[in-house]
């Protein structure tokens, strides 16, 4: 472990220290302005996608981009709230090309994406599926944890204890196949090894949260097999590049039901080459009540905080930064409490113009300390340590006529403990090293992807069997346009997984996931071979989207039940049989007239095991959306009604979730100026009070999702 820091360490320094000359170019020059009255837009981002470059616009609106090498690229623009814009431009040796753009308020707005290439890039363009939501939009649904924050996006629903442990389930796919990133990073949490663990994650400080469906285990690791969630914070800007003078953020927020109350603030303070930035936020939620009541032991409270200091120059970056995350939550259906804490320290660096082919080099290594009590009868029962160093280094090649490409290398090392009445596997070191390539091919009618990772995993406990896993995934991608906006998508990924140290090692009772587990030192790694199809549409009047995915999991690890009980609860053995996933997706929202819009969606899900027929437990039912969006100048009134079809394919120990149609009402009034933008909100949520399960919940049975109220919220970003 300390050979691989050491390791880390000497790299990233001499990179850092080895800057090259910058090569001689043409520049892209224009402005950026409100639509309605051409007044132009201060400190939105214009991104040259292919170079991953970005700069902000000035006071007037205006911005330049210099020593941009001859060629054609996508220039993007984004700001919160407003529709986004992107245009082609032509770069010739030692000219200027003009792109300019006007913004507005929009329904649909240009999602950008990082996670899905490694570079920020429209989601339209991306050839992974990716829902990607802003800061004003998580603004508008205040929510203590990830998976409350997420849950009805397209393919997402929310798996939990109650509502400050819930986490995002994608595609049916839960766990340690799915895995949490903050700002490209592991979160270092332990959310993935039980129904009643948190994520780390205060949505109301984000930048935005993006979730990457299907496997992302080229860029991400093994533990990627599902997708990824990337929570991205304002001030650890992805395209690190100076700026000057304040902006940030600020928010509070209220709301019946269950009392909640919260509120958040950022700063990023640019002078010269030198950065200062901040963040932080409390909130806390008592227990909800549902159409029968109150659900006791749901109530929540969270704080975190973050400063860091950087230098952002011409040829490179960097930044450290540290942070802290303290919470307690209760367990619905028990009396039990969880009180965690987290730690956490960050170093980013990045180089530009390396020469010898390699355009860019940025390198991150984060250390997280996460410690939480299982609290119960007011005494500490139960308490887990997670310790883990990770880092990751990404040189980005130099973009060809036809070529373009990155290829890196990433770690992990980690050690895990827990000591008490829970304390289901031994203290354990758990190692991994993996090297990755990521490569694109540009034709004149299409886009090809290829890429691959071999990646080396050991678990080393104090007690038990050592284990080491070594693997291969690799996928092949292809982007076509079909015609303007327009797009299909084809990819075919083999992915692979090694067990995850609970399934190995666990041992014991364990009521987090209503199971008394018995783990398999002898697991195998699971090997998916999986097929993605989309097809895209997306301009100022129509956004549609069409998902479809098929996935074959050999030797697919699972809480296979056995019929026994102990401990007042079911046997469950980890066991591996093939298995295998389908499902689809369905987005279309539609201007009917330039101030109303026509809002749908659906997802649809179905995972069994292939020998038995049996299905896997906790899998979403068929789900849907309608609403329509009513929008005039800042003004935005959106009723919507949710429906979910009852949820009769059931594992062993399931019980059957009734079918339910549920009505919301949300309503924004946003007001856009030069340095500011301010949005009040209001969330009616429930208007029915409707009762209705979760069927992804752990405690379904003892805890009907939350009835009628309303949360108002106010939030202002300023630049």
């Amino acid at each position: 472990m300390k050979t691989y820091r050491l390791v880390f360490v000497v790299v990233f320094l001499f990179l850092i220290a080895g800057f090259a000359d910058a090569q001689s170019g043409g520049a892209i020059r224009g402005s950026v302005s409100l639509k309605s009255n051409g007044t132009g837009l201060h400190k939105a981002a214009v991104r040259i996608v292919q170079l991953g470059r970005v700069t902000d616009t000035r006071e007037d609106g205006t911005y330049e981009l210099t020593d941009v090498p001859p060629g054609v690229y996508d220039v993007i623009v984004t700001m919160p709230a407003m529709d986004g814009a992107s245009q082609s431009v032509t770069v010739q040796s030692g000219a200027s090309a003009t792109a300019d753009f006007a913004l507005a308020l929009a329904s649909v707005r240009s999602e950008v994406t990082v996670t899905a290439s490694g570079r920020e890039q429209l989601t339209l363009d991306a050839f992974q599926t990716v829902t990607s939501l802003d800061a004003l939009e998580l603004a508008q649904n205040p929510a203590t944890s990830l998976g409350e924050a997420l849950d009805g996006q397209p393919g997402v629903a929310k798996r939990s204890s109650g509502p400050g442990s819930s986490r995002p389930v994608v595609r049916g796919f839960d766990g340690d196949r799915i895995l949490v990133l903050q700002d490209g990073a592991p979160a270092g949490g332990l959310g993935f090894q039980s129904g009643d663990h948190a994520e780390p994650v205060n949505t109301s400080t984000l930048e935005r949260v993006e979730v990457l469906k299907g496997p992302a285990t080229l860029l991400y690791g093994s533990n990627a097999i599902g997708g990824v969630v990337n929570a991205v914070s304002a001030e650890t800007n992805i395209h690190e590049h100076p700026h000057e003078g304040l902006r940030g953020f600020a928010s509070g927020f209220g709301g019946s039901n269950n009392d909640e109350a919260g509120g958040s603030a950022s700063f990023d303070l640019g002078t010269g080459k030198w950065r200062i930035f901040g963040n932080g936020g409390a909130q806390r939620a008592g227990a909800y009540h549902s159409a029968e009541g109150e659900v006791a032991n749901t109530q929540t409270r969270v704080a975190n905080g973050q400063f860091g200091v950087g230098r952002d120059m011409e040829r490179g970056f960097f930044s450290v930064a540290g942070g802290y995350d303290d919470g307690l939550y209760g367990v619905a259906g028990s009396n039990s409490e969880i009180d965690f804490r987290r730690y956490n320290a960050r170093l980013v660096g990045g180089i530009k113009n390396l020469g010898g082919g390699i355009s860019a080099f940025r390198a991150v290594a984060t250390y997280t300390d996460w410690q939480h009590s299982e609290i119960e009868d007011q005494a500490i029962a139960t308490t887990l340590q997670n310790k883990q160093w990770s880092w990751r280094g990404v040189f980005e090649q130099e973009r060809g006529s036809r070529w373009s490409g990155s290829f890196g290398f990433s770690g992990i090392a980690r050690h895990y403990e827990a000591s008490g009445e829970e304390t289901l596997a031994p203290p354990t070191d758990q190692n991994s090293f993996a090297a990755f390539i990521l490569e694109e091919i540009q034709t004149e009618h299409a886009r090809f992807q290829l890429g691959g990772r071999l990646e080396h995993s050991r678990y080393s406990p104090d007690t038990g069997i050592d284990r080491q896993f070594t693997g291969l995934s690799a996928g092949a991608g292809i982007h076509v346009g079909l015609w303007n906006d327009g797009a299909f998508v084809a990819n075919f990924t083999t992915s692979y997984r090694a067990p995850a140290l609970e399934e190995l090692y666990n041992n014991g009772p364990h009521p987090g996931n209503r199971a008394f587990e018995i783990g398999n030192e002898n697991l195998t790694r699971e090997r998916s071979n999986g097929i993605d199809l989309s097809l895209r549409h997306q301009n100022s009047h129509v956004r549609a989207e069409a998902n479809f995915f098929y996935y074959d999991i050999g030797d697919f690890v699972f809480l296979d039940a056995t019929g026994g009980v102990q401990d007042d609860l079911n046997v469950y053995n980890y066991a591996q049989a093939n298995s295998r996933f389908v499902g689809t997706e369905a987005v279309l929202d539609v201007a009917l007239h330039p101030s109303l819009w026509l809002n749908l969606g659906m997802d649809a899900v179905d995972a069994k095991i292939k020998a038995t027929d049996m299905p896997l437990p906790r899998i979403p039912p068929l789900r849907g959306r309608a609403g329509f969006e009513f929008r005039r100048n800042g003004l935005s009134v959106r009723p919507e009604v949710q429906l979910a079809q009852d949820q009769d394919k059931l594992s062993t120990f399931e019980t059957r979730t009734p079918g339910y149609a549920v009505f919301n009402l949300k309503a924004s009034y946003s007001i856009v100026r030069q340095h500011a933008i301010h949005m009040i909100s209001a969330n009616f949520f429930n208007m029915g009070d409707r009762l209705y399960r979760n069927h992804v919940s752990f405690v379904k049975d003892v805890a009907p999702e939350i009835g009628r109220g309303v949360s108002f919220g106010y939030s202002v970003r300023f630049f």
